[in-house]
Order: C-alpha cells, then sequence, then structure tokens
C-alpha cells in the first residue's frame, strides 16, 4: 500500500520488473527507471485525455525531455511490483514540470525531476503548450 504522503493528484502507474529489466547482478539497470518514468508521463496524458499521437496530429505539436535529474534510493529486482509517479509541479508557457518516484509498497527507490518541452512539430522550436492542455494538467500543478 502507497503512503500517505502522496497527494490525491499523484498520477499513479504499476509496473512489474521483468527479467529483461534486470542487470548482471539481478538488480533493474539504472536506465530503465528512465522507460519506467516515461511510460507513466504517457499514461498521465492519457488520464487527462491527450493521445500524444493526436496532440502531434491535430496541434502539431510533441512534448521532449529537456531535463532529467535522478537520484537512486534503492534497487528494485526482478519480479518486483513497482508503482510510478507522476505530479505536476508547474506547467505554463512551453514547459512542465514533474516530479516522479518509483516506489516498491512505501519504499521510495527512485526520485526523478523532470522538465518536459513543447514543441513545434514543424520547426522543432519551443510552442506554447495549448490552453485546453494547460488547464487539464496545470490545475494540478
Amino acid at each position: 500500500m502507497l503512503d500517505s504522503t502522496i497527494a490525491s493528484a499523484t498520477f499513479l502507474w504499476p509496473v512489474r520488473v521483468y527479467y529483461e529489466d534486470t542487470d548482471l547482478a539481478g538488480l533493474v539497470y539504472y536506465a530503465n527507471y528512465l522507460r519506467f518514468m516515461e511510460r507513466a508521463r504517457t499514461e498521465w496524458l492519457r488520464a487527462f485525455g491527450f493521445e500524444q499521437t493526436e496532440l502531434r496530429e491535430q496541434w502539431g505539436i510533441v512534448f521532449a525531455v529537456r531535463s532529467v535529474t535522478l537520484d537512486y534510493l534503492r534497487p528494485a529486482v526482478f519480479n518486483d511490483e513497482l508503482t510510478v509517479t507522476v505530479e505536476s509541479v508547474t506547467a505554463r508557457g512551453s514547459r512542465i514540470r514533474l516530479a516522479q518516484r518509483v516506489l516498491r509498497a512505501a519504499d521510495v527507490l527512485t526520485v526523478g525531476r523532470i522538465e518536459v518541452a513543447c514543441l513545434d512539430m514543424r520547426s522543432l522550436r519551443p510552442a506554447r503548450i495549448p490552453q485546453s492542455v494547460l488547464q487539464k494538467i496545470g490545475s494540478h500543478a
């Protein structure tokens, strides 16, 4: 069960650790935490009603990771049931700042601070996040 310090606006995504996620020592390979977090962010957007393919095709925008800081606190191992969290910290202009965690029950394994930039699909230059997107995700920042 997750601890009570997780805010109600926190999105939760379950992940099971498979053998392919681990390294020679049997621990989750460090880069796979980024993969878990990426999947959770995709599902977080989907939970707000935004498919990334539709944002690209209808709005002409994509989201790209601008920066990542991760702190690895404890390892996950094969067959662990994990929960990946997503919390919007700020969302304005062309950037979204997020806090993410990877948990095993109440144990925090990894803490991430991610900044995502909204880009114009044609020029790949920063673009303002559409107001309808900001209204939904921004209300949780």
